[in-house]
């Protein structure tokens, strides 16, 4: 199997992208990594002995965190976004992954790669963090800010096949993100989309509560775009803030900083199950092809885990299984 990574994307590229990969391409044997970006830049953080398992693909160009999506994607055709999408739709890879500019990359898997017939939106998918480890596939995190309660259908659809066939859960519960759990409950958009839910092949479980998803009342949870993303910087914000206060608090004596001591293997398990780098990049459902997005901060162990995470979906026949059942709507 072959994975096409965007080497010049994200906060930290080309150095934790192709290190990343390098580590995903000696632990995975049998995939072959296609490093996309500028050769020399590449090379340098590469090393010598560069394993049978990894290619490089030049690309002259660079979409930037600045770059309007849409001008970027058609006039930076030689960047290495978008060449790594070429590949994807034309067969050369089964999979891409990006850390870079999140509307290019988006961009790029609607008018390069292309999306499935009967998909009107794709959605974006995150791997939240729960206390269980097990997590909750919530979509969509960003990919569209409005969205029609059929869209909402379409995401509770593909995600219950994302999580049935990733993560082997045999009725993945799904639930709807609302502002109470009453059926009734919520704006237009919710209620609508409540009635299309309750009648979809699916194990809906009815409307959630953002407080409630981390102790994983849900397997999927559904949302439109502007809904998650705020629910994802909260999500986010709150850890990083938790975390920051934690560390004055055991830094502040003598006495705080045995306390420390005593308490830090339980702290890092909490940090590590809030750790987005280890859940990998989030799949973007609805393509015609395996498209990725790591998050634009990613580090080596994110890149790792997104190939793994790249892995399973082409080995689990993801974006068929998601066509065959959309076509039967």
């Amino acid at each position: 199997m072959r994975i096409a990574v965007d080497a010049m994307g994200g906060d930290h590229a080309p150095s934790e992208i192709v290190k990343g990969a390098l580590q995903a391409a000696l632990e995975m044997p049998e995939v072959t990594i296609i490093l996309v970006g500028d050769t020399e830049q590449i090379k340098t953080h590469l090393g010598a002995n560069v394993p049978s398992n990894v290619e490089i693909v030049h690309a002259d160009d660079v979409i930037g965190p600045d770059d309007e999506p849409v001008k970027a994607v058609r006039r930076k055709k030689g960047s290495s976004m978008v060449m790594a999408g070429q590949m994807v739709r034309d067969g050369q890879a089964e999979a891409m992954m990006s850390a870079g500019n999140t509307g290019a990359l988006m961009t790029t898997a609607l008018l390069v790669v292309g999306r499935l017939e009967g998909i009107e939106r794709p959605a974006l998918g995150t791997m939240l963090p729960t206390m269980d480890d097990a997590g909750v596939l919530a979509l969509d995190l960003g990919a569209n800010m409005d969205a029609k309660p059929e869209h909402l259908l379409q995401y509770a659809i593909m995600g219950s096949i994302y999580r049935a066939r990733m993560n082997g859960l045999d009725k993945p519960r799904v639930g709807l993100l609302n502002v109470g759990t009453e059926a009734m409950k919520g704006n237009e958009l919710t209620k609508a989309a409540f009635d299309l839910l309750e009648a979809a092949p699916i194990h809906f479980i009815g409307n959630v509560e953002a407080r409630d998803v981390l102790v994983r009342n849900c397997d999927v949870l559904i949302c439109d775009g502007f809904a998650g993303n705020i629910m994802l910087k909260a999500m986010e914000g709150t850890a990083g803030t938790l975390f920051k206060t934690l560390r004055d608090i055991f830094s502040n004596s003598l006495i705080t900083k045995l306390a420390a001591s005593v308490l830090m293997p339980k702290l890092r398990v909490l940090r590590k199950k809030m750790d987005y780098n280890e859940h990998g990049g989030a799949p973007l459902l609805g393509i015609n092809g395996l498209v990725f997005k790591c998050h634009g901060s990613s580090d080596v162990k994110a890149v790792r885990n997104t190939v793994r995470q790249a892995k399973l979906a082409i080995q689990s026949n993801l974006v068929s299984s998601i066509a065959a059942e959309i076509s039967r709507k």
